[in-house]
């Protein structure tokens, strides 16, 4: 009987405390609207997910399939008086004017004790802060221009050594489609066709005619020849495509890699999450670069979330111990050896990622390489336009004169 009771005291004693944590995690609850759903996003965003509930928090996942799809949601239910607790967007002006409507709590409490000013890479800061104040925790810095390769298409074909230039990135592809491989795996979507744009457009013309079409958009730029002879080379590239392509996921192209089928993908390093998920090792099962040579640019992307404007001062507390754990060293390094993507922070152990996310964090010390996607230096409303005019110039007949007038025109914007 002593035994029994002694369990039962025991027992209570469990459950009350399991009420009590359960009880605290409630107070943290978190609804984080997000867009990643492909095996190697769903497993980073549990990493995220398990360093908030070890925190004290309680993350409730609403995953939403596609960006635009997430981001309207995120955005009707914030404008709707019902907002989630965080939502993720991309490190872009996508957010701007819900910044500017009051709909969002700023973060400065995180930041300032953070140092994000000197700790975060200055294209980033530029994306986040608004007015002086930071309304958005970064997660991931992103390149979107890597090229990943295939290590057994690349010994099928006789590639030896990595492309420096692109001429040499075409005779790859030459290679690689004579020995009856996809040379380029593309998923034939607007977004991943932009990203083939203007990755050729910032590893071929260089930074500076980059951002003066991205950044000045000047129209003279646009129609010299260095940018029709970009524009012409981009169009080339359709011809190492495969009959599959057009609605192709990116993470279906990526698969394409994995398996050898096809030799090379110019995709983010959100791809890397799908090797890894697929048990590939950087450097033994595949390959990747981050441009042509030692110094070119490396183009920063990344996600954020933002926090919808609430007045409960336990909802607020809620949002900072997300900011707070979203950003920790041990999330961070967790969350983006996943993900694919490298860290925000500078004082991360890096010996544990794989030599792809070295590579990138090396060449993130050289402030020089630094270059902001499109998203950092356009609007939504331009970024819109100007992915539908590459894509009708990929899938189309159109002439490069007809797209060069076409961009200058919606560049006026």
């Amino acid at each position: 009987m002593k035994t029994f009771a002694r369990t039962l005291v025991a027992s209570a004693i469990t459950t009350l405390a399991v009420v009590a944590g359960t009880g605290a995690q409630a107070q943290n609850r978190a609804e984080v609207i997000h867009w990643w759903t492909s095996g190697g996003e769903s497993a980073a965003i549990q990493e995220m997910a398990s360093a908030f509930n070890k925190s004290g928090g309680m993350w409730v996942d609403s995953a939403i399939a596609l960006g635009e799809n997430a981001r309207a949601a995120a955005i009707n239910r914030i404008v709707g008086g019902n907002p989630p607790t965080a939502a993720q967007f991309n490190t872009s002006q996508q957010y701007l004017d819900i910044i500017k409507e009051g709909m969002l709590n700023d973060i400065d409490a995180v930041a300032t004790k953070e140092n994000w000013d000197s700790m975060l890479p200055a294209p980033v800061v530029s994306s986040i802060k608004v007015n002086g104040h930071y309304y958005a925790a970064p997660v991931n810095i992103h390149m979107p221009s890597w090229f990943w390769y295939s290590k057994a298409a690349f010994q099928k074909a006789g590639i030896t050594s990595e492309p420096q230039t692109p001429d040499e990135l075409f005779a790859a592809l030459d290679k690689l489609k004579a020995a009856g491989l996809v040379p380029l795996a593309l998923g034939g979507q607007g977004w991943q066709e932009f990203i083939t744009f203007y990755s050729l457009l910032a590893h071929e013309g260089g930074s500076d005619m980059y951002l003066k079409v991205l950044k000045d958009r000047d129209p003279a730029t646009i129609n010299s020849p260095a940018f029709r002879k970009i524009l012409t080379d981009f169009k080339r590239l359709k011809s190492y495509t495969d009959a599959g392509s057009p609605g192709r996921n990116w993470n279906d192209a990526t698969s394409m890699v994995i398996t050898g089928k096809a030799g090379i993908q110019i995709m983010g390093d959100w791809a890397k999450g799908e090797f890894a998920n697929a048990k590939q090792t950087a450097g033994k099962d595949f390959g990747c670069f981050a441009g042509f040579g030692p110094k070119s640019p490396y183009i920063i992307a990344g996600d954020v979330f933002v926090f919808p404007r609430t007045k409960d001062p336990a909802a607020i507390k809620t949002q900072l111990l997300l900011a707070t754990s979203m950003t920790s060293a041990a999330t961070q390094v967790a969350f983006n050896n996943k993900k694919g993507s490298i860290p925000i922070r500078t004082d991360v152990d890096s010996s544990k990622m794989d030599q792809c996310a070295q590579a990138g964090l090396a060449i993130m010390k050289d402030k020089s390489r630094h270059l902001a996607n499109p998203d950092m230096l356009l609007p939504p409303d331009v970024v819109g336009p100007l992915t539908d005019i590459i894509s009708k110039y990929w899938n189309t007949n159109q002439s490069v004169d007809e797209v060069v007038k076409a961009l200058q025109t919606a560049m006026k914007s």
